[in-house]
């Protein structure tokens, strides 16, 4: 990285806003060590253990509250469940045939409250839904729309429109590429969209403009309760340290690895079970759906949803037997989903069309009475477990903000006064001016010499900081330029991604912080090199550590590949053990 790069990442710009860039929430790796001390001595009131969706919005929500904070993830922030979901903020169209009405209006006034909170982040999605007869499905499914539309709120101040009915023809005409004899018409609703990732960054940043300390690759390897705190005894994964951080109270939000936590504790109240949940990702060119589809399967629910450049056809609903550690979808996932999608498609969808495919764990509150996976309702529990330890488990991402505020609603009993949760009324970083910054995006986006579509990319993803990282490019347009082997990605997101969302390696920047790793054919191994080298010079490595970072990262993407001829889950454990094998590659 050349000298200008770095001075202009250590000399960046106001952006549109108006506030100093990254003012208060960056995740600057190269603070680690100051931050670690600094936790091993202090005396904390809420220690949240794990950085997915959850984690990170507890930390802010008690953050937010004037609760001395921190939070450790093990691995890096997002890279479980809330990287790998179907990126989707709705209320759940079939938990309303389970009977589940109050946790549908939850979610979807959470849907809403998020437009809010973090405009940049959430878009309202068109989502068809087809119908195979004539008469009694139409009535059925248009009597749960009615009720969806109720609960959401008539008039919903957010812009989600009603939904409404449409005739074979007036499907087609909006989907050609559906089979003429695969429906005889269809109901239209809206949900929303987010980039699950995205989301988890987002708030992991808030939460430390809040004040909270958030860590990454930092395992809880003990936890021990005192009469009246916590010692965590914990591994910085990078040097392999250990240190103990003490806490008057602690959450514990590792999703489908509740149990693991939970016996460190000696207790094990909240059982959960894992479901696997598996998505194909495919061009737009090769899939070209403006709105998304949505359709029953015998064991799940099949969404086909426009995203960017690409399309996400998901998702399975099975169990998963094997230990923490990676997840791996199978040749039997894409074979069992390409089988349901081409039910409805005109020209069929082959193997060789998949660009990407990932999979992720659904942490499911066990049900003894019921034995499927998709059967098991989708509400959370809040619980002490040992005196003064949390587990917040189960949920989905739409009501992320509702399960961390009663998680610390749970721990901040015994406290001294703590306010009420304000997580409903606080936006996230990059919301402030967004509207008028996204405004000015063709004028940006000509004085940048840009497509106006990569300016868009960008608000999306960083809303009003956006103008900073254009900025960089003032002084090196190079910066501006894409990754070669990642056209959506610009050399500046890497600096970006280093400096200020605690990025520390290649599957950090194209699988999480980015989605280049899921959207290119290769899986991002062109990429790799290049991604490497920024994140280098960013970090303070050398060229060795470049190379290798690249290598493992291919690497991985190899395994990754391999996977899919597997025949089933129990096929692949030599392919988990190489993956786990792979240390953070950070250090």
């Amino acid at each position: 990285m050349t000298q200008q790069m770095m001075d202009t990442e250590k000399t960046p710009e106001p952006f549109a806003a108006g506030l100093p860039f990254g003012a208060g929430a960056a995740l600057d790796p190269l603070r680690r060590d100051a931050d670690l001390a600094e936790l091993s001595r202090d005396l904390l009131d809420v220690l949240v253990v794990g950085g997915g969706a959850t984690g990170t919005g507890a930390a802010l929500d008690a953050a937010s509250r004037g609760l001395t904070t921190a939070l450790v993830e093990g691995g890096d922030l997002a890279s479980g469940t809330s990287s790998n979901s179907s990126r989707l903020l709705h209320g759940g169209v079939r938990y309303l045939e389970q009977m589940e009405f109050g946790l549908v209006r939850e979610a979807l006034h959470e849907r809403g409250l998020l437009q809010d909170l973090a405009p940049h982040l959430v878009r309202r999605m068109s989502f068809l839904y087809p119908l195979t007869h004539r008469v009694w499905e139409r009535g059925y499914v248009g009597a749960g729309l009615t009720l969806y539309d109720a609960l959401a709120g008539m008039g919903d101040r957010h812009g989600f429109r009603r939904h409404r009915h449409l005739s074979r023809r007036g499907l087609l005409r909006q989907v050609p590429q559906l089979r003429p004899d695969a429906a005889v018409g269809a109901l239209r609703y809206e949900d929303g969209h987010v980039d699950d990732a995205r989301l988890v960054l987002t708030l992991a940043r808030t939460a430390a403009r809040e004040g909270a300390t958030v860590l990454s690759r930092v395992k809880v390897t003990g936890l021990a309760s005192r009469s009246d705190h916590t010692v965590a005894t914990c591994v910085d994964v990078l040097s392999g340290a250990e240190f103990r951080i003490r806490a008057r109270r602690v959450i514990l939000a590792t999703g489908p690895w509740s149990g693991l936590a939970q016996k460190m504790l000696g207790a094990g109240d909240v059982r959960v079970r894992a479901s696997k949940g598996v998505h194909l990702v495919f061009s737009r060119e090769r899939l070209p759906l403006d709105s998304a589809l949505i359709a029953r399967t015998p064991s799940s629910v099949l969404f086909v949803i426009p995203t960017g450049d690409v399309v996400l056809l998901g998702t399975t609903d099975t169990p998963w037997e094997i230990g923490p550690g990676p997840v791996l979808p199978t040749g039997a996932d894409v074979r069992y989903l390409l089988d349901q999608a081409n039910q409805w498609l005109r020209e069929p969808l082959r193997r060789s069309d998949v660009v990407g495919v990932y999979a992720g764990l659904r942490p499911l509150v066990d049900q003894p009475d019921r034995q499927d996976t998709q059967a098991i309702s989708r509400e959370h529990v809040v619980r002490e477990v040992a005196p003064g330890c949390v587990v917040v488990a189960g949920g989905k991402l739409t009501t992320y903000r509702v399960m961390a505020r009663d998680a610390v609603d749970a721990v901040a009993a015994g406290l001294r006064a703590v306010r009420p949760s304000a997580t409903e009324h606080l936006a996230l970083v990059g919301a402030s001016g967004f509207a008028q910054s996204w405004t000015r995006r063709d004028a940006v986006a000509t004085a940048a010499g840009l497509p106006v579509s990569a300016v868009e990319r960008l608000a999306r993803r960083y809303g009003s900081d956006y103008p900073a990282l254009l900025a960089m490019g003032r002084r090196d347009p190079g910066l501006l330029a894409p990754v070669p082997g990642a056209p959506s990605l610009l050399a500046a997101e890497v600096l970006y991604a280093a400096r200020h969302e605690a990025a520390m390696t290649v599957d950090d920047v194209l699988l999480r912080r980015s989605r280049a790793g899921l959207e290119t054919p290769d899986g991002g191994a062109a990429a790799a090199p290049h991604v490497a080298e920024l994140l280098a010079g960013a970090l303070g490595r050398g060229a060795e550590w470049a190379r290798e970072q690249a290598e493992e990262y291919v690497r991985a993407a190899e395994v990754r590949r391999s996977a899919l001829d597997a025949s089933d889950d129990s096929e692949l454990a030599p392919l988990l053990d190489a993956l786990a094998g792979r240390g953070s590659g950070a250090a």
